[in-house]
């Protein structure tokens, strides 16, 4: 498939699992969970009932790491018929907090290509989850020198896409978006007429899963964000 490249002015980059890692941390967890709640359910049940609740929270809580704790602790209490104990509680909310305190481990070639590409077009980080979190793990990333502009949105749909675009004065024929979800970084781009790269990572959220039928867009796909360099000019 050939993709142009050429009328492309500004570049926006997701964070999360195209930066540096963040899914792994949740898979990590949840694992977590399901031994704090062994004695109700099996690990499969569990992350069943919790994504349902994730889903069900979503649009109270946003994305980030506080909604998914307030969704373990909800999902403790209904799994064990609100026979939780304290104790138990506690453990989940420190899950929680661990996960905010983890460094931030940078993806590889990522900031190769930021110093490749910062001095001849404009870079922007767009991302969605909790702002003080994405705040945190940008300062420890050591990347916000790269980007002329950085937003946390709410949500990765078209309209949100298109409403930003707009606001920065940003053509969609000069836009390429950068990133690993195919739901969230790349489809709502190629919705609205703008170009969009998917640099797929190891573990995906399930919310993020598109089907094979609805993925179809005029896009490429790359293994390491390092091959871009290849696809897009730089002098």
């Amino acid at each position: 498939m050939e993709v142009n490249y050429s009328n492309i002015k500004v570049i926006g980059f997701d964070a999360d699992d195209t930066l540096w890692v963040n899914e792994t941390y949740f898979r990590e967890v949840e694992h977590e969970f399901a031994k704090l709640l062994s004695a109700y359910e099996t690990e499969n049940k569990i992350d069943q009932e919790l994504f349902k609740m994730e889903m069900k929270n979503l649009e109270i809580y946003g994305y980030g790491i506080k909604g998914f704790v307030l969704s373990m602790v909800e999902s403790a209490i209904d799994l064990s018929n609100g026979k939780i104990d304290n104790a138990t509680i506690s453990k989940i909310l420190n899950l929680g907090k661990e996960m905010v305190l983890k460094p931030v481990e940078v993806i590889d070639g990522v900031e190769e290509v930021l110093k490749s590409l910062v001095d001849n077009y404009r870079l922007i980080l767009l991302t969605k989850g909790d702002l003080l979190d994405q705040e945190r793990k940008l300062e420890k990333s050591g990347l916000s020198k790269y980007f002329h502009h950085i937003e946390v949105l709410s949500d990765k749909k078209d309209e949100n896409y298109k409403n930003l675009l707009d606001h920065l004065e940003i053509d969609v024929k000069n836009f390429l978006m950068i990133g690993n979800s195919l739901k969230s970084d790349v489809l709502p781009l190629i919705n609205i007429g703008a170009q969009a790269i998917h640099i797929p990572f190891h573990t995906t959220w399930a919310h993020e899963m598109v089907k094979e039928e609805d993925a179809n867009g005029s896009y490429k796909t790359v293994a390491t964000i390092k091959e871009i360099l290849q696809l897009i000019k730089t002098p």
